[in-house]
């Protein structure tokens, strides 16, 4: 026992080395801190609007500039005060059969609007 005491009463040449390996510690992850967040799966934020969007504005679309892109319309998009109209584009088909499921505002349970994100099929 008298050793365990001689150590803590001799404090100050432990303490500059516990703090060593806490500050070491701090600084190398260990593996259960690792997160792997998968490629394929895209990150989503949630949108959500106190009232409906206007009605889609008219927009004309001009000749495609290719055959491998398709047209996604524009949409009205909440920016946390008011709405924004963000205008259609030609957008780059992931394989040459598939098709833009556009996204749209669906009435939500707290009586605003959530906004469900586009995607290919």
């Amino acid at each position: 026992m008298s050793g365990i005491t001689h150590i803590w009463r001799d404090s100050s040449r432990i303490l500059p080395v516990l703090a060593t390996l806490v500050a070491a510690s701090a600084l190398t992850p260990a593996k259960a801190q690792t997160v792997v967040v998968p490629t394929t799966v895209p990150q989503t934020q949630i949108l959500v609007a106190p009232s409906a969007p206007p009605p889609p504005q008219v927009e004309v679309v001009p000749a495609a500039p290719s055959t491998t892109v398709l047209w996604r319309p524009g949409q009205w998009m909440w920016n946390g005060a008011t709405w924004a109209w963000q205008p259609g584009e030609y957008v780059t088909r992931p394989q040459p059969t598939a098709v833009w499921v556009p996204g749209q505002w669906q009435p939500a349970s707290n009586g605003g609007y959530s906004w469900v994100e586009g995607h290919w099929q």
